[in-house]
């Protein structure tokens, strides 16, 4: 259980950081262009890699590739259904408008709902924390000679 904790605090500072860059994001009206949720990938990178790395500096005896790796894939995670969760509450009580706005900005003329687009939104954060996971596990794996 305490080899849980750490990547489920990880997980909880992340989805705190997405929140707040959503958040920061909004404050200027940059929310409903998707381009800046390209740096989403970047805060859960780095939220993934620090848990990995203190969890290396804590159970130095007990890491491995497979215990980084699930690290990894549970702090994504918890980042990612926490950030869902707040995306569906700001689009649909918060915000009303956000998914026409979002959609206008896209110009791609989708006939789509808030549910689709927060499927979109967990698929893309689960997504992303697979491939940050099996990147950051390439800084962390043991040499072999």
């Amino acid at each position: 259980m305490k080899t849980i904790s750490l990547p489920i605090r990880f997980g909880l500072v992340t989805s705190t950081v997405l929140i707040a860059y959503f958040l920061l994001l909004s404050l200027f009206h940059k929310h409903i262009n998707p381009v800046f949720s390209f740096f989403n990938a970047v805060i859960t990178a780095f939220g993934i890699y620090e848990a990995i790395r203190v969890y290396k500096l804590q159970y130095l005896e007990m890491f491995s590739y497979g215990e980084g790796f699930k690290t990894g894939l549970i702090t994504g995670s918890i980042a990612t259904i926490l950030f869902t969760a707040f995306f569906l509450l700001y689009a649909t009580e918060l915000n009303a408008d956000f998914v026409s706005q979002l959609l206008a900005t896209i110009k791609g003329g989708f006939d789509t709902n808030v549910g689709m687009i927060t499927a979109v939104v967990a698929i893309m954060g689960f997504a992303t924390t697979v491939i940050c996971t099996l990147t950051v596990m390439q800084l962390f794996k043991k040499e072999s000679k």
